[in-house]
């Protein structure tokens, strides 16, 4: 398999045409009379490497804009943070190689050998990784450190934790229009790390369908959070489900191995941290009647594989 060019990858990541629509035609949504599509982002896809899988849905579509600043302002590095696992972090690396530009990823905690799957490679794709502690990593976004990064590395671009920010809600906003121009539903569901991605929908989607957001972490903060983004105006059409964790952040139960095997067998392979408990609360909510018959659910597949076996600590 040959790699694109630095070029072609941009041609694609500009005019790609929109991921796929397909239905979930399982016996639980028949019986409570509902159709049930999956946005399949995980396929908006490419590879700094084959079998590469880092720039990938939500990933790809908060990049994107991002990508598009830092190339017209002239950085010629990316500049993130994360954790050891971060999805972010893996997408960030795969991006600079794809695209042209140097990267570097502020990790939290130690340097431990051999390295993960994901630091293995985000080196790979060569990204310098420099590893700080925890209590200095907790002053990322301080002033007077940004002002130190900034000197540190002069043509940085520097993206948050998570790659959270207006121009990640752009491209997100995307993934909403794409959806609605594909099909016409009452609700659209999507898993929540940040809530980033969630909050990029919700405007779209205002008096057209209803988002809700399946946070894979402890806690009722995601709603702050959204309502902050997207202060100064309101919005009713949303909600953040809270109860879906599986007993918090990469906490994997026997009953979600058994879903995620389920799934896969059935040719949908989702992540543990994301998708899966994202989609087996839906299958509940629609087992409880929480969406009224006859209505029309998409379900976002936001991608997150490349971490499958390894599944801890993603941000």
């Amino acid at each position: 398999m040959s790699i694109p060019s630095i070029q072609t990858n941009w041609e694609l990541l500009l005019h790609h045409p929109p991921s796929p629509l397909e239905e979930l035609d399982w016996p639980v949504f028949r019986a409570q009379e509902i159709r049930v599509f999956i946005k399949r982002d995980d396929q908006l896809l490419l590879e700094a490497f084959p079998g590469d899988q880092a720039f990938c849905g939500n990933k790809w579509r908060k990049l994107k804009y991002n990508l598009i600043a830092a190339k017209a302002q002239g950085y010629q590095q990316l500049l993130t943070f994360g954790g050891a696992f971060s999805n972010h972090i893996a997408a960030t690396a795969s991006a600079g190689f794809l695209f042209g530009f140097k990267t570097v990823g502020i990790i939290r905690g130690e340097r431990i050998e051999p390295l993960n799957r994901t630091l293995a490679h985000a080196e790979r794709c060569g990204m310098e990784l420099q590893f700080w502690s925890r209590a200095r990593f907790q002053e990322k976004s301080d002033t007077q450190t940004m002002a130190q990064l900034a000197l540190e590395f002069p043509t940085a671009y520097i993206l948050p934790e998570g790659g959270t920010n207006e121009l990640a809600f752009k491209g997100c906003a995307e993934l909403a229009s794409e959806i609605l121009t594909q099909s016409s539903p009452d609700y659209i569901a999507v898993s929540c790390g940040t809530g980033g991605t969630l909050a990029g929908m919700i405007p779209v989607l205002d008096g057209r369908a209803t988002a809700l957001g399946f946070s894979a972490l402890k806690g009722d903060f995601h709603a702050a959070a959204i309502e902050k983004w997207l202060a100064p105006k309101t919005y009713v059409n949303w909600k953040v489900l809270t109860e879906y964790h599986g007993g918090g952040y990469a906490k994997m139960n026997t009953e979600l191995q058994a879903f995620l095997a389920l799934c896969k067998a059935a040719g949908l392979v989702l992540d543990p941290i994301y998708t899966g408990k994202a989609l087996m609360g839906l299958v509940d909510l629609a087992e409880k009647g929480f969406f009224r018959k006859g209505s029309e659910v998409c379900f976002v597949h936001s991608g997150g594989l490349q971490g499958i076996p390894e599944n801890k600590d993603k941000k």
